[in-house]
């Protein structure tokens, strides 16, 4: 993946034998899945990149009934893993692989690095109320009284999962509350 613009926009289209080997060592997919996600990529996204636009479009054909906008938001930055603006096929193919395929660690670690948005390996209770705001935009929720206020439902997560009292969640506590707790697990990670 060198400078020269021809060897950068042929890689991002291409898969070489390295970036087979790489995917299959991180995923569950076989070759065969790899070339196949690679062919469905390349369709949707010909210039080899998915931006944040076309990212959005994705997630509104999966969720037809919801916005998925702010949802996208958190999600798109989660994925961008080197915060270029766009999203390329590895990353596109190893997000998939985390939030469907691997353990209920890897997909509650995926899940903390999307609620924390300010980066500072915490959740406090406006991120992870903003998040639930933008899971039931996703989802198309419009209940959001009482016990589904996001506020209140944020307040209450981060009470009960909060072992050191500073009303944050560190990654630990976050993991540890989500896996021990069958109701917040399946809101925080319905796949799981």
């Amino acid at each position: 993946m060198g400078n020269k613009s021809g060897k950068k926009s042929r890689s991002s289209t291409e898969l070489t034998p390295k970036e087979i080997a790489m995917l299959k060592a991180n995923t569950r997919f076989s070759e065969k899945e790899i070339r196949d996600w690679h062919a469905g990529f390349l369709r949707d996204c010909p210039s080899g990149k998915l931006d944040k636009k076309k990212f959005i479009e994705v997630y509104k054909q999966f969720y037809p009934q919801g916005k998925a906008d702010s949802f996208c938001k958190y999600a798109f930055a989660t994925f961008d893993a080197n915060n270029d603006g766009t999203i390329d096929f590895d990353e596109f193919l190893l997000a998939i692989a985390a939030t469907s395929q691997g353990d209920l660690n890897d997909r509650l670690e995926v899940a903390f690095e999307m609620y924390d948005v300010s980066g500072d390996g915490q959740i406090d209770q406006k991120e992870l109320a903003n998040m639930i705001l933008a899971m039931y935009d996703l989802l198309g929720e419009t209940d959001r009284k009482g016990d589904r206020d996001p506020k209140k439902r944020a307040a209450e997560i981060i009470t009960k999962l909060d072992v050191s009292g500073d009303k944050k969640l560190n990654k630990q506590e976050f993991i540890a509350g989500c896996k021990n707790d069958p109701v917040v697990q399946r809101m925080l990670a319905p796949n799981a």
